[in-house]
């Protein structure tokens, strides 16, 4: 949440104090008058619009708008007085900075209507100064109307492209919980009942191994039975957790896509029966790079995942909207698609990159035969 003190955004660097270095500018308007009281006067403004300047840009809360509408008073002052309306571009850079919506909106309005007032005022009053630098004059306007709203939407983007940033990482991180939560789940559920029983036929087997052999011989058979059983469990949830299905992966980019505020298609199914688990698990990596690229790099509005499986392999087409790459070979240096590519080299695959009205990444892998492993004895 938005404290009240926090009124201008962080990012605005150095652009501020190279403003400062341009108030050498109004003192040639001012020396250009013959009166030494006007140039006392106009000096006495330049440095009061200056110590404004600093303590709007060093203040937090009501403060800075105390000193902006003081800067205002000033700069309207100049333009009538001494032509100098330049001040209005100093203003309109620092008002699209300001961060509260309504203080935006309420200085932005001041600052515009006095602005063209003032210089109407100039033409009416047949300002020489202003009248001789009417092109300069119209730049200055323009600057006031444009530069206050670039900047503030400027300002806004950054601070939207942070919190998406923040929000990618927040789901990652509640995607890895809940793997962990998932994994505590299989294990309590696979190993703890079948740990509970051999545990309770081994003591049951002691206590019958000299009353009732036979007995206890069958109780200890069971408990070959179910340490079998669990370890055949075991084993077939490690391979599950080895590898990560298209199906679950699709799941979860649908789940990323939608908190990026990207509209996500699918086309195909997403279930891959004559897919070995080993390719599954490459082509899920790829679809979660090619994905995350997307939401980090392309400004797109629109995803989509083509799932093309045939007996000779299976073909996965991600397509967006966004702005492109414009050098491919350059990209394909990055980790994220270098990874990508040597996940499919080895499996056989390949790796296509298209750039046109967005970005098309095509996924090839071969089909290979499923081997079924043999479970060994214990």
């Amino acid at each position: 949440m938005q404290k009240w003190y926090q009124i201008f955004h962080k990012n605005t660097g150095i652009i501020p104090y190279v403003w400062g270095v341009l108030y050498i500018l109004p003192f040639y308007f001012i020396y250009r008058s013959s009166s030494t009281y006007d140039i006392v006067i106009g000096g006495c403004m330049i440095v009061a619009f200056f110590i404004c300047y600093v303590l709007s840009f060093i203040s937090k809360g009501w403060p800075v708008y105390v000193w902006i509408s003081i800067q205002i008073l000033i700069s309207i002052a100049m333009s009538l007085v001494f032509g100098y309306v330049y001040f209005a571009i100093f203003l309109a850079f620092f008002i699209g900075n300001i961060k509260n919506r309504a203080g935006f909106i309420t200085l932005y309005s001041i600052h515009l209507v006095t602005s063209i007032i003032t210089i109407n005022l100039g033409f009416v009053t047949k300002n020489a100064v202003i009248i001789t630098q009417l092109p300069f004059v119209l730049i200055s306007l323009i600057a006031v109307i444009l530069l206050p709203v670039t900047t503030y939407n400027r300002n806004k983007s950054d601070k939207l492209h942070e919190q998406l940033e923040d929000a990618n990482k927040r789901i990652s991180d509640l995607v890895k919980l809940e793997e962990r939560q998932r994994i505590a789940r299989d294990l309590h559920d696979t190993l703890g009942q079948k740990l509970s029983l051999i545990g309770l036929k081994s003591d049951l087997a002691v206590k019958l191994i000299s009353k009732n052999p036979n007995q206890a011989q069958n109780e200890m058979n069971d408990v070959r039975v179910t340490a079998r059983s669990a370890l055949k469990e075991v084993r077939k949830m490690v391979t599950q957790m080895r590898g990560t299905r298209v199906e679950d992966e699709i799941f979860r980019i649908r789940q990323i896509l939608e908190a990026a505020d990207i509209d996500f298609t699918l086309e195909g199914d997403s279930r891959l029966p004559d897919t070995s688990l080993l390719n599954e698990n490459v082509v899920s990596m790829c679809l979660k790079e090619a994905v995350t690229n997307i939401v980090r790099h392309s400004s797109a509005s629109a995803c989509s995942v083509k799932i093309d499986p045939s007996p000779a392999g299976l073909r996965i087409t991600v397509h967006d909207n966004g702005i492109g790459i414009a050098d491919t070979n350059v990209r394909m240096r990055g980790n994220g698609l270098r990874g990508m590519k040597e996940r499919l080299d080895f499996v056989n695959g390949s790796l296509d990159i298209q750039s046109g009205m967005g970005t098309t990444v095509i996924i090839n892998v071969p089909n290979v035969l499923k081997q079924q492993v043999k479970e060994t004895e214990v």
